[in-house]
């Protein structure tokens, strides 16, 4: 049941995004436990959100999101009596910040699940970035219910890695 809980509300959650965003819409990516498919009652939705024409700075961006939040307060509350605990954590880029990298992107490589991707822009992000890791050595390392990046091997103290 807490599957379909979140499920319902990514699916709103992306309905509302293409409203808003119009055009401007890149790509809705959800990640963490919601990309995954682990959620539990605890778990937030964490999406990212690629967009052109974006306001500049990270809280303008959080305030433009919150007509979309606004829209889904009916469907958050109804998550919430059904059991889930259902924050948004939205973490919204325009094209060029993308292209430019990110660690967070470290979390979307095996476990974003694409709602929404524009001729495939995010994608191919994605799999260049793990091209670039993997060249350099990295790989992920599962320790219990968590894991963990290795970026480079053999790493000399001081090296630079570049992302």
């Amino acid at each position: 049941m807490i599957h379909e809980i979140y499920k319902q509300l990514t699916n709103r959650l992306l309905v509302e995004c293409r409203k808003f965003y119009g055009d401007r819409l890149v790509t809705v990516c959800v990640f963490g436990s919601v990309g995954r498919d682990t959620v539990n009652p605890e778990s937030d939705i964490d999406v990212l959100i690629v967009a052109r024409a974006l306001p500049d700075g990270r809280m303008r961006r959080i305030r433009e999101f919150q007509s979309i939040e606004s829209r889904l307060k009916a469907d958050i509350q109804a998550a919430r009596k059904r059991g889930g605990f259902v924050e948004i954590s939205p973490v919204i880029k325009s094209s060029e910040e993308v292209s430019q990298g990110s660690p967070l992107f470290l979390d979307m490589i095996d476990d974003g699940r694409l709602l929404y991707d524009k001729n495939g822009f995010f994608k191919e992000h994605l799999e260049a970035f793990k091209h670039r890791l993997l060249a350099q050595g990295a790989h992920r390392v599962h320790r219990g219910d968590s894991w963990y990046w290795v970026l480079k091997e053999p790493y000399t103290p001081g090296e630079e890695i570049r992302l």
